[in-house]
């Protein structure tokens, strides 16, 4: 007991003639390297936190694309269904619609005429659909992935329009036709 004692009473007078200014310097810089750590980690994991709801963003408007190229174009040649994909890019991209993709698939318009909402795009319409699957899908998907990281040649620049070959809408007559692809007529 008297050796602790001793020691205590030894600590005190150490401390008391030691210079606290080097004491209280080491402790600002642990404290500041500890607040650069945290403050890195926090920084790091909303880094992480904003590339992971890219990713998700991009995941799902690419979904929405594949989506649109299987519902409007799956029985049509290749060209027709990049003619699809290209044409939803091209309104993502235009003022004058949504500023995503999944925005530009599934909006709808009110039609004074039928009195009622109508879909962009007429799949988009049906209350159920079965889930895409097989080589249909997998193509779909191949093309819509083609021309979301714009790895082909756009060949409808401009092009914000097509409908099936055998409807005849009132509008198509105020656009400039551009191109007939398989079954669909495409417009600027």
């Amino acid at each position: 007991m008297r050796f602790i004692s001793e020691r205590r009473r030894d600590l005190r007078i150490w401390w008391y003639r030691t210079d606290k200014t080097l004491w209280a310097i080491g402790l600002a810089v642990a404290a500041l390297l500890g607040l650069l750590a945290f403050l890195t980690g926090a920084v790091k994991a909303r880094q992480d936190e904003q590339r992971s709801r890219v990713l998700e963003a991009h995941r799902k408007n690419l979904d929405c694309l594949a989506r649109n190229v299987y519902f409007e174009a799956r029985g049509e040649p290749l060209a027709g269904q990049f003619a699809v994909a290209e044409v939803t890019l091209n309104r993502q991209a235009s003022r004058l619609y949504p500023r995503t993709i999944c925005e530009v698939v599934y909006q709808k318009n009110w039609d004074p005429l039928r009195k009622r909402y109508v879909g962009a795009f007429s799949w988009t319409e049906f209350d159920s659909l079965p889930e895409p699957g097989g080589e249909d899908w997998q193509r779909a998907w191949r093309v819509a992935e083609t021309v979301y990281y714009g790895k082909s040649i756009p060949t409808l620049q401009g092009a914000l329009h097509f409908h099936a070959t055998y409807i005849k809408p009132d509008w198509a007559k105020s656009k400039q036709r551009v191109a007939r692809i398989g079954r669909h007529v495409f417009y600027k």
